[in-house]
């Protein structure tokens, strides 16, 4: 199969976020009712950043079908760039989620993961990756190639958002976590992806031991219990956003976009603890939007600014 570039033929090379991975389908499911929405997280993100004004591109991997064409439109919609090489499948992917009565979701999974290898002609000031896209071959191998070219140049973030269905044995899965990490600044991943990657371990030592890694930054979210931050020299605890919940599709992705705008403004000189907190409040503020709304529906920047502005319940 023959792909385009990145490097050649970029409408924006101006672009302040590049997000790699996958985009699909979610067909949701609650009780007799089924709603199809785009969705994937590494879209969710790139959909989220775009939504809270951030100049955002995608490279991702969908067909020139009727699901890759809705994605495509709910993306640019939103003012989010389609990389050239994004329509490479022969059918695009999806996810099919069943929500349960407390609005929790579980997914079943329809993916083929490819990527065009690429040799970027800029980079952004901050490249952002995760989900099955680092893990599932062939795609993931291009994943990580340009990760190993960016990481010098521009901040990376990741986020494993990790699916045990479509992984293979669990110390496959984290020797390719702990590899990737190595590129990194930054790192977010949920409670349960920290218990599933290290059983037995405790949120700080998880954290602790993926800076040992070589990243910047830990944030492990603890949905209603908050999040928590971590840096080689200090770390800080914030609380969730009281919100009422119709479903958690997307929050932990706008909680991702809204961290990224947060980095994209803080200080150039490292992590202070008050940079942490404000960085931890405002993704926290993301997350409880998103989830009062059916599925990925994340905020604007004027609904973001007014709960973090107002205060801590919505």
């Amino acid at each position: 199969m023959n792909y385009p570039n990145i490097a050649s033929d970029l409408p924006h090379p101006e672009l302040d976020v590049m997000v790699v991975g996958e985009a699909l389908i979610d067909v949701v499911t609650t009780g007799s009712r089924k709603v199809e929405h785009p969705g994937g997280s590494p879209a969710n993100v790139a959909y989220g950043l775009a939504r809270l004004g951030v100049t955002t591109g995608l490279l991702t991997a969908i067909a020139p079908d009727a699901w890759g064409r809705r994605i495509e439109e709910h993306l640019s919609g939103a003012g989010v760039v389609v990389l050239p090489g994004s329509k490479s499948l022969v059918r695009t992917a999806s996810a099919t989620a069943t929500v349960a009565a407390d609005g929790s979701a579980h997914y079943d999974f329809d993916i083929f993961w490819d990527l065009a290898p690429q040799t970027p002609a800029f980079f952004p000031k901050i490249l952002h990756t995760g989900s099955i896209a680092t893990f599932l071959e062939p795609g993931a191998g291009a994943v990580k190639s340009l990760l190993e070219q960016a990481h010098r140049h521009c901040v990376i973030t990741y986020d494993p958002n990790i699916r045990p269905d479509l992984l293979g044995s669990h110390a496959e899965a984290k020797a390719v976590f702990e590899d990737l990490v190595t590129f990194t600044d930054v790192v977010k991943l949920s409670d349960e992806d920290a218990q599933w990657l290290y059983p037995g371990m405790s949120i700080g030592e998880t954290a602790a031991h993926i800076l040992g890694l070589g990243t910047g930054l830990t944030v492990i979210t603890k949905g209603p219990e908050g999040s928590y931050l971590s840096t080689p020299g200090f770390d800080v605890t914030v609380p969730a956003v009281k919100t009422k919940v119709a479903d958690t599709i997307g929050a932990g992705d706008s909680f991702m976009s809204a961290l990224i705008l947060g980095l994209l403004n803080s200080p150039s000189d490292g992590f202070a603890p008050a940079v942490l907190e404000q960085l931890g409040r405002t993704a926290a503020a993301a997350a409880a939007i998103t989830v009062q709304r059916a599925g990925a529906n994340p905020p604007t920047l004027e609904e973001l600014n007014a709960v973090v502005h107002v205060g801590a319940v919505i």
